[in-house]
């Protein structure tokens, strides 16, 4: 499926699809991007989060301020209490790359990311937060659904064989479910 355009308003759409897609395939791991905590709290609201493994990644502590975190600690706490993990960790695809390419201008981070980007902005979080969670051993190196988008909400999610970010290239996106038309 495609979306028209890229934004938050395609979150209630991604986020039935994307369910929908892990029950009828028999997926019972999801991992979500949720910077501010909007579409994991529509998440838990909407899902019976017991019936799955939802792990919800955030942007790592100082992405948009040093030292602060945009996740709030108090969703954070419910989430956990309902069964949600959320994971803040390093994002594999910025992080070390951003500090590179501010020393040398060049980062072969930066290069992967962009790649991905071609799809489109979603498909490149995707990835990137089925590598985070793999790493944390929050989801199994198997098939996911992975939900994300572009800017804020989700417009995008991709089924993907997990893999931790040292076997970056074994990652494989199996299936992109639904993403922007144009981005």
């Amino acid at each position: 499926m495609l979306h028209e355009e890229a934004g938050r308003e395609n979150t209630d759409d991604t986020l039935e699809i994307a369910f929908e897609y892990a029950v009828k395939n028999n997926i019972r791991d999801i991992v979500v991007a949720s910077t501010w905590g909007d579409t994991a709290e529509k998440i838990a609201a909407r899902y019976n989060v017991k019936d799955f493994n939802v792990v919800v990644v955030t942007h790592n502590t100082g992405f948009g301020e040093e030292g602060k975190q945009d996740f709030p600690f108090g969703l954070k706490q419910e989430l956990t209490n309902k069964g949600v993990r959320v994971h803040t960790g390093t994002m594999v695809l910025r992080s070390l790359g951003t500090a590179i390419r501010e020393q040398t201008g060049y980062s072969e981070q930066i290069l992967v990311a962009n790649t991905l980007r071609m799809f489109c902005q979603g498909v490149k979080v995707c990835v990137e937060i089925v590598a985070m969670a793999a790493d944390a051993g929050l989801i199994p190196f198997s098939d996911v659904v992975a939900i994300a988008g572009t800017g804020r909400g989700a417009d995008t999610a991709c089924l993907i064989r997990a893999n931790s970010s040292n076997n970056f290239f074994k990652i494989k996106i199996r299936k992109i479910i639904v993403k922007p038309k144009e981005f």
